[in-house]
């Protein structure tokens, strides 16, 4: 009897999961901050506060800037691509955060492989967003991946709420560490109003129709 318990065992054993999607944060090979293990899902909604205390927002014109005040634009959607690699979009400028060979931040209306970022965990809370397909290299600007290539482009925004160029940026900058934060109560009734503006788009009703109307997001630097 002892015998058929062992070899039940050791057929099981095998099978047991070794973590699930909560898994917490693991470092990666180059010890600087976790990864995030989970893949796919839900995209997580969040706003990108910034060490500078600028929240990131994006833009309908392709802008990217940082905002002191609540903003609708700041409202984000931070989903995983891979492990570890995230896509950030705009809830309501529908856009994507995206980095140019240039390292110049920008808000692209279509997803492309410059719309990718590598996320990291960091110190007390905060995370950074890497490029993934650009960092400085021997080759100069714009070079793509290279092996031995050590310096990443972060997405940054400075003291006064604009953008640094990637090739600038450090990752032990205040302006590179950004504190996903959950969304307010107001965030939240914002995200409704915008559900049913677009039931009723998708319904086709007519442009008169009684609707709750969604005030045009301000910014300190519009």
């Amino acid at each position: 009897m002892g015998l058929i318990w062992l070899l039940l065992l050791s057929l099981l054993e095998p099978g047991w999961p070794a973590a699930g999607p909560g898994a917490r944060p693991r470092r990666d090979a180059g010890g600087r901050g976790g990864v995030y293990e989970h893949l796919g899902g839900a995209p997580r909604r969040r706003k990108l506060y910034c060490a500078t205390k600028y929240h990131l927002q994006l833009h309908p014109s392709g802008r990217v800037n940082g905002s002191l005040e609540n903003s609708a634009y700041s409202i984000l959607e931070i989903t995983a691509v891979e492990v570890g690699i995230v896509a950030i979009k705009g809830l309501f400028s529908g856009r994507y955060l995206a980095m140019n060979q240039r390292g110049r931040l920008y808000a692209s209306e279509h997803y492309s492989a410059e719309c990718e970022f590598v996320e990291r965990i960091q110190e007390l809370g905060y995370s950074t967003y890497a490029s993934r397909l650009y960092r400085s290299a021997p080759g100069g600007l714009g070079t793509r991946r290279q092996p031995g290539t050590e310096r990443l482009w972060y997405v940054s925004v400075n003291g006064k709420g604009r953008p640094r160029r990637g090739f600038k940026t450090r990752r032990t900058q205040k302006s590179s560490l950004f504190l996903p934060r959950v969304l307010d109560p107001r965030d939240h009734e914002l995200v409704r109003l915008l559900q049913r503006r677009q039931e009723r788009q998708s319904r086709g009703d007519p442009p008169g129709a009684k609707s709750s109307h969604i005030r045009a997001p301000q910014s300190v630097h519009q």
